[in-house]
């Protein structure tokens, strides 16, 4: 099976992944983990690395964290030390553009000193600098350059700094477990933990769904992510894998539309609770805020609650794009409804490592959500599916939606609602740039997925979002 990612560190992930998986389902995994690291990196040509010895080093520590990484660290975001080591150690360096001009306006602009002028070219003492960058600002030349590691540029809470070892370190109090520094590190030494293990475990221990049955709950980012295969050859595959059934989240959002539309209604002012990343930021940084976060569940505890309502003794698994997910999962609402949350990259992993090809199944029918619910994967859907629900509903308010496409809008949003500066009256907040087809845990994030996850919100674009909950309306009352 030829299998295409964004990046070779995402491929090297999936190896590990796969190695872990494979070994899981055989019941040989204990016995043989340790092995993993030579069967990736064979021989003795370093491919990676200064040598192999370091790579299967740095590979022994991606086979613990595909088993689970460190479980006296709370956060689902670890580093692994080793494998950080060749971003730049000083932020600030002078290049060869320097002219050695006599204007000197970097040393004296410098609130440190840390900058002299030797053999008519500016040098930057590292022990004095603090990285302020006003020396960049004002030189000609553009001499003195500004080096950002990849994991600090793209962690947008500022939750990542270097430590003592000039390691990459996360502050866990500021990190929102958004995994962008995990698709940003270029080396992998960042990883979001994963908990394959516990799928694994809850589709074995359910000796094939007659101990209890085992439910996937798949995101509707999914839409756009595995093109080799139709989305009903997808659902087969994961059948294939033991799961009893295979539910859309979007009808949890159908769900989440359509209770927060009533909420929204009934307070004038809100802001989204779909995204964990985005209720977390809002805890962290806007403690003031917290009271205009959504009560409703996010779509993903939405539909793990009516699965067990229904199924007392089911075992729910949420698959989707997003590291966050991890993290929600933990919490003392979502706990008892949600058993386990994996990765698309770790689902691709899973089907490879049993052999299962999608795109030689036949199609399962999967009818669950309407279009408005299928839509939450992309920016702007959620803003959408709640003015179809205040519509559905017959409910006179007018939605005035600040859609906020990753942190950073959603930072300027919240600072102006603060103020009492904002023109809306509901702050739709993703983490993730796009929505959730823009999640770390993505295999692809390319301009395509939107369009994708449009097409497949299309095809149940005859339902409306009362239509979708008939369906579990009509099931609770005849029980």
């Amino acid at each position: 099976m030829n299998r295409t990612f964004d990046t070779d560190v995402q491929l090297l992930k999936y190896k590990v992944l796969k190695a872990v998986s494979k070994r899981a389902f055989e019941g040989t995994l204990e016995q043989s983990y340790y092995e993993i690291p030579k069967e990736i990196v064979p021989g003795k040509k370093a491919t990676m690395r200064c040598c192999v010895y370091k790579e299967r080093a740095i590979l022994e520590e991606r086979v613990r964290m595909a088993m689970g990484g460190n479980p006296d660290n709370p956060n689902v975001i670890e580093v692994i030390d080793i494998a950080c080591d060749e971003c730049p150690v000083h932020r600030i360096s002078v290049s060869e553009s320097c002219r050695g001009c006599i204007a000197h306006r970097c040393q004296n602009v410098c609130p440190r000193g840390a900058i002299t002028i030797v053999n008519h070219h500016a040098h930057i003492d590292h022990e004095k600098c603090v990285s302020c960058g006003r020396c960049t600002q004002v030189c000609p030349y553009g001499a003195i350059q500004v080096h950002d590691r990849p994991c600090e540029r793209s962690c947008k809470v500022g939750a990542i700094t270097m430590d003592s070892d000039q390691a990459a370190k996360i502050n866990n109090d500021k990190c929102i477990s958004c995994g962008a520094c995990v698709y940003q590190c270029p080396f992998g030494a960042i990883v979001d933990k994963s908990f394959i293990l516990d799928a694994i475990r809850l589709l074995k221990e359910s000796n094939g769904n007659q101990k209890y049955k085992v439910y996937a709950v798949i995101a509707p980012a999914i839409s756009s992510q595995f093109p080799y295969a139709k989305i009903g050859q997808v659902v087969t595959g994961i059948k294939k894998l033991g799961f009893h059934e295979v539910v859309e989240v979007a009808l949890g959002a159908d769900m989440t539309a359509y209770s927060e539309a009533g909420e929204l209604a009934e307070k004038g002012f809100l802001t989204s609770s779909c995204c964990p990343a985005f209720v977390t930021y809002i805890e962290k940084f806007f403690p003031n805020m917290v009271e205009h976060i959504s009560h409703n569940p996010s779509p993903m505890t939405h539909i793990a609650k009516y699965i067990k309502e229904t199924d007392p003794t089911g075992k729910v698994v949420f698959i989707g794009p997003c590291t966050a997910k991890k993290m929600e999962i933990k919490r003392e609402s979502v706990a008892p409804y949600v058993d386990c949350v994996i990765t698309f990259e770790e689902l691709q992993a899973l089907l490879d490592s049993m052999e299962i090809a999608p795109e030689n199944l036949e199609e399962s029918v999967l009818d669950n959500a309407s279009y408005y619910g299928r839509i939450f994967a992309r920016s702007g859907g959620l803003s959408a599916a709640v003015e179809e629900a205040l519509k559905e509903r017959k409910i006179e308010f007018t939605v005035k939606p600040e859609i906020c496409d990753g942190i950073e809008q959603c930072k300027v949003a919240l600072l102006k609602a603060g103020k009492g500066l904002l023109q809306a009256n509901f702050i739709e907040g993703m983490a993730c740039v796009g929505g959730c087809i823009g999640g770390a845990a993505c295999l692809t994030h390319g301009p395509k997925d939107k369009s994708e996850v449009d097409k497949y919100g299309r095809l149940a674009f005859e339902k409306g979002i009362t239509d979708a909950l008939m369906v579990t309306t009509f099931k609770k009352s005849s029980e």
